[in-house]
């Protein structure tokens, strides 16, 4: 393989690894918004419910739940009072622009990969013309001899 094919494919490489990385942190996010919705129906209803609730990195305290209305992050800072099953349509939302950002994601990969095999071709194909070339370039042996033949 050639120093320019072997940089691109390391190239590549990286952008296919950059992109699964990507693939890992959105699968996550959505396992962990499945999560959110079991966590959701187990709460729904129900009032002195004894939880867990996180009061910051790792940090966890038992707490009882007075009512099931939700205070919602809907993003830069701005919190908002949600019922359950509006949180669960929220998430759902999210969960749709993940799957979507995943695909999306997906068909990078494919087209990487097109491209390495478009490049593996074209490298195989210029090999083949390369060699070709240098086969007419070199008399055959049975040419070679016409011209001692013709002198006698």
């Amino acid at each position: 393989m050639d120093e320019e094919l072997n940089k691109k494919f390391m190239v590549y490489e990286r952008e296919i690894r950059q992109i699964q990385e990507q693939l890992q942190a959105i699968e996550q996010a959505i396992l962990d918004m499945n999560q959110i919705n079991i966590g959701l129906d187990e709460i729904k209803g129900k009032k002195d419910l004894e939880i867990l609730s996180p009061i910051g990195r790792g940090i966890f305290v038992k707490a009882k739940t007075v009512s099931d209305e939700l205070t919602v992050d809907v993003g830069e800072g701005n919190f908002v009072k949600k019922t359950i099953p509006e949180t669960k349509e929220i998430i759902s939302e999210q969960a749709k622009k993940l799957e979507e950002m995943k695909k999306e994601l997906e068909k990078g990969i494919e087209k990487i990969d097109k491209d390495m095999t478009k490049a593996l071709q074209e490298t195989q194909g210029q090999s083949k013309a390369e060699e070709k070339s240098h086969e007419h370039n070199h008399k055959h042996p049975h040419e070679h001899n016409h011209e001692h033949e013709h002198k006698h």
